[in-house]
């Protein structure tokens, strides 16, 4: 599976601290061994997926969608 990330998360992912980064990685890591644990969107966002998780008190929403690797963008 491939993984492609945007320049706005890429960003954000560059501010937070070395703990923080790791609860990121085992969220990633969380989707990837099971990407149907997350909400999938409807409508307008349909493909659309929103994984919830906490760091510390902040709550953060990672989205995300499947793409099929035979398809060339």
């Amino acid at each position: 599976m491939k993984i492609i990330q945007s320049r706005s998360f890429s960003r954000k992912v560059k501010k937070l601290n070395k703990k923080e980064k790791s609860v990121l990685d085992k969220q990633i890591r969380a989707i990837l061994s099971a990407p149907d644990i997350s909400d999938h969107k409807k409508g307008d966002l349909r493909g659309v997926f929103v994984h919830k998780f906490k760091i510390k008190t902040k709550q953060y929403l990672q989205a995300y969608r499947i793409v099929d690797e035979n398809l060339q963008l």
